[in-house]
């Protein structure tokens, strides 16, 4: 199918493509199918995209890349709507927050997108409870030339 974007312009997707949230993203509820494209060929950033809205369009990442000690237990109510059986199924990545410079992007770690492969059932959940924030800068702060 054919699908206009925010970042590619018009793409071809396969239908095994497309990831369902049976309640939207918290924000746009009425979104409920988005695909995974390459924002670059890196590997490292990713794009949401609606597949219904071509602004609907977030940057993620897998928050593991740059957050060694990221961890949070998914509830069994989440575990059951997504029909997850198998840790090996589930892909996690985070929404982030891009700024210019790029070094100042940060990443939404209170709320990840909980994906399960085998059903392509995903979800934004919302972690209660803990010290993560919607904005975590993605990249450790250095010094300024000249300062310290």
């Amino acid at each position: 199918m054919k699908l206009n974007t925010k970042y590619h312009g018009e793409v071809e997707i396969n239908e095994k493509d497309i990831w369902h949230f049976e309640n939207g993203i918290p924000g746009f509820p009425d979104e409920k199918a988005f695909t995974i494209l390459p924002l670059l060929d890196d590997g490292v950033y990713r794009v949401l995209q609606s597949v219904q809205t071509p602004y609907a369009a977030f940057v993620i990442t897998s928050p593991f890349l740059f957050f060694g000690d990221y961890a949070f237990k998914i509830d069994d109510a989440t575990l059951e709507q997504l029909s997850i059986t198998n840790e090996e199924d589930v892909l996690v990545y985070s929404i982030l927050s891009v700024k210019e410079p790029f070094s100042k992007t940060t990443a939404n770690l209170q709320a990840p997108l909980i994906l399960n492969q085998k059903n392509r059932q995903a979800k934004q959940l919302i972690l209660n409870g803990t010290a993560y924030q919607t904005r975590h800068p993605l990249f450790a702060d250095k010094p300024e030339k000249g300062k310290g």
